[in-house]
């Protein structure tokens, strides 16, 4: 488990996450920091869930920023996946008969009542209440679906965030679709890392996904750094009264510090 969150139920615990594999296995103008892009791919630790569980994917990024000033992007698209290991499930049910027969005596102390009084010593409300949390947040080897999360992500030399969250979504829906694409995943993987260049300052590309065109345009010398994240979305987190005070904020050169979960 990673961190301190004994006290919560095992589906809402992280665990420790870790680097399956990544491919090429190094280059020299970027060294692969397993560590970091493990800690940034998932920055709250693997997670469960079951089938009653929201398991949308989800997309974020990171920047790594290097001593010499150089920087380097990371989009990642974190999924849930069936988990097929008998013992891992096993383990989980266990996790949840720990948790409960703690629960259980708590419950006890705090009401001053034995093992076998518990139910009568608790409201009709009470009883409501705990059965919902333990309907939702509970797991039952021989009726719930586990599922894990895992993530892919891809690293480039300038934020072409659109581009990349296109390709990751390409290529999630070809790992979990029942019809596989017309070529083999490595192939794409390749195309994108070897065949597909950067596009020239001032200038578009256009190159294939897994199943359509994907196109990305990098700013010219004399334009503005290349800012591929959607404004939208940054309306939609601070709001406008927000934003407004934060662009004053840089038009006056003041500091700014976000702080955010």
């Amino acid at each position: 488990v990673a961190g301190e969150n004994f006290d919560q139920s095992p589906l809402r615990r992280t665990f420790k996450s870790k680097v399956l594999a990544h491919y090429p296995q190094n280059i020299e103008w970027n060294p692969f920091d397993q560590d970091a892009v493990n800690m940034l791919c998932m920055p709250k630790g693997l997670s469960f869930r079951t089938q009653a569980d929201n398991r949308d994917p989800q997309l974020h990024s990171f920047i790594i920023t290097r001593e010499d000033g150089s920087r380097t992007y990371g989009f990642v698209l974190t999924f849930y996946e069936e988990v097929t290991s008998k013992q891992i499930c096993t383990a989980m049910q266990t996790l949840y008969q720990m948790h409960n027969a703690e629960q259980y005596s708590s419950v006890c102390a705090s009401s001053s009542c034995s093992m076998d009084s518990l139910a009568s010593s608790i409201d009709e409300g009470d009883t409501t209440s705990l059965a919902k949390l333990q309907r939702y947040n509970s797991y039952d080897i021989s009726r719930d679906t586990l599922y894990v999360s895992k993530c892919i992500c891809l690293i480039t030399p300038l934020p072409f965030m659109q581009a990349c969250k296109k390709f990751l979504i390409q290529l999630y829906k070809a790992v979990t679709s029942q019809q596989p694409p017309p070529l083999p995943l490595e192939s794409y993987i390749h195309n994108i890392l070897y065949e597909v260049p950067l596009p020239p300052p001032g200038r578009s590309l256009k190159f294939y996904g897994v199943y359509e065109p994907i196109i990305c345009q990098r700013p010219g010398p004399n334009e503005l750094p290349l800012s591929d994240y959607p404004l939208r979305e940054v309306f939609e987190l601070l709001g406008l009264e927000n934003l407004v005070q934060v662009f004053t904020c840089v038009l006056l050169e003041m500091q700014i510090l976000l702080y955010s979960q």
